[in-house]
């Protein structure tokens, strides 16, 4: 039986009332009476809720997927000691699933003028930032027959950043990247590349990498050894117009391509070049710009926590400014986007040339696995139907990449999994190919 302080003494005075003045019900009020007296006594001796005071501590932020805590502490001012049932108010998105009801309730016995400390345990489910609801007390008497009952607006916002999933990939693609920088034996030589050293010519060598001035000197053949530069710019541009809000398996295109993003970001301020993030669809809705190599993979985590896809056509031309200004010289630029033929022949393929004039352009997508699976199948009607449907739409992504490669565009189509690392592989190759 809940009830707030006041309800339940003018209930139980108007029953007290009525059990003992009316003569008719006198026997009703023989146990009534009593019975409400208790009542009546349980509800006083339970410690107030609205003098409660009630702190939160614990993280304020957590990659998705990972287990978070929040203490709250409850310290109890009054002069009676405080038997309680709490519930912390969390939305259905910062637990998992099934583990809502155990997780944000608590029992607890607080002496008077002590405090006590209750943890709850959160796992978000969904990035962005999962705001506090409320505090709700149930304060109960000695006997249990009563309780009190309020609640406390307690602020505290917990962000679920990108998991990025693919840091796994991270290692393999370091020790790929040392192998260009010249620190095992390979050494390349092409166009963006830096002068490191001079040894002797050995057959096999590039006859374009003989110095001839050095070998008059030397009285022998020496050829230079060259490393991929450094302080290259890489601008990778997010598009959050509506093809990313298209789920592929259990989460948007957007998740995927944020997760790419990460991953190229740590590869390349690894190999030492400058990382910038843009994120545009109407409108800009994200830039990160200027970051020190330590501080681009916390800023772009960051800017990426509360990113959601918007349902708006992207405008290519705005997006196509915002770059420009971003990349006033030469510069690898990462595209993420989606490969529909519609948006990109009539709103893409008018800017590229702007684009790929000066800056390496990689235009990459996610594709979904099912389409795959789709077009393989066979069996009644409507699966030669969805058949024939998925095998169109691969086939017009595939005329769709074509045609942007046709013009200078490097373009990868992967399932969420594989496009991160492909992606890493292809900065690598652009890189051991003297392309930035």
């Amino acid at each position: 039986m809940a009830l707030t302080g006041r309800t339940a003494l003018i209930a139980a005075l108007g029953a007290l009332v009525v059990g003992l003045l009316l003569p008719s019900w006198a026997g009703i009020g023989a146990v009534t009476g009593p019975l409400l007296l208790a009542v009546l006594a349980d509800l006083a001796l339970a410690a107030p809720v609205r003098s409660l005071v009630l702190t939160r501590t614990g993280d304020t932020s957590v990659r998705l997927g990972e287990p978070a805590t929040v203490e709250l502490t409850v310290t109890n001012p009054s002069r009676r000691p405080l038997r309680a049932h709490l519930r912390d108010a969390w939305p259905p998105s910062a637990w998992r699933p099934g583990t809502a009801v155990p997780g944000s309730r608590h029992r607890l016995t607080v002496p008077a003028g002590e405090r006590r400390r209750v943890t709850t345990h959160l796992l978000p489910t969904r990035r962005g930032d999962h705001h506090a609801h409320r505090v709700t007390v149930r304060s109960h008497g000695p006997l249990g027959l009563a309780a009190r009952q309020g609640a406390h607006r307690l602020p505290w916002t917990l962000r679920a950043l990108p998991p990025f999933a693919s840091r796994k990939h991270l290692p393999s693609r370091l020790a790929r990247l040392r192998e260009l920088d010249g620190r095992t034996s390979i050494l390349t030589r092409g166009q963006g590349t830096e002068f490191d050293s001079l040894r002797e010519y050995l057959p096999g060598d590039d006859v374009r990498s003989i110095d001839w001035r050095a070998s008059a000197r030397r009285h022998t053949v020496a050829v230079r050894t060259w490393r991929p530069e450094r302080d290259r710019h890489v601008l990778i541009v997010l598009d959050t117009g509506r093809t990313s809000a298209g789920r592929v398996g259990d989460a948007p295109r957007l998740d995927a391509a944020l997760d790419a993003a990460l991953l190229l970001a740590a590869l390349a301020t690894k190999a030492g070049d400058r990382v910038d993030l843009l994120a545009h669809d109407s409108h800009k809705r994200r830039s990160v710009v200027g970051r020190s190599a330590s501080d681009v993979l916390p800023a772009f985590t960051e800017a990426m926590a509360t990113l959601e896809p918007a349902l708006v056509q992207t405008d290519l031309r705005a997006l196509t400014s915002a770059t420009l200004r971003l990349a006033p010289h030469r510069s690898l630029i990462v595209l993420l986007t989606g490969l529909d033929a519609g948006p990109v022949e009539e709103g893409l393929l008018p800017q590229l040339p702007l684009l790929t004039k000066r800056h390496e352009v990689v235009l990459a997508s996610v594709a979904d696995p099912r389409l795959d699976e789709l077009a393989t199948t066979r069996g009644t009607v409507q699966d030669v139907y969805a058949a024939a449907a998925a095998e169109q739409t691969r086939a017009d992504r595939a005329r769709t990449a074509a045609l942007l490669t046709r013009r200078g565009v490097t373009v990868l189509d992967a399932p969420p999994a594989a496009l991160p690392p492909a992606l890493a592989d292809t900065y690598l190759a652009l890189k051991a190919a003297g392309r930035l």
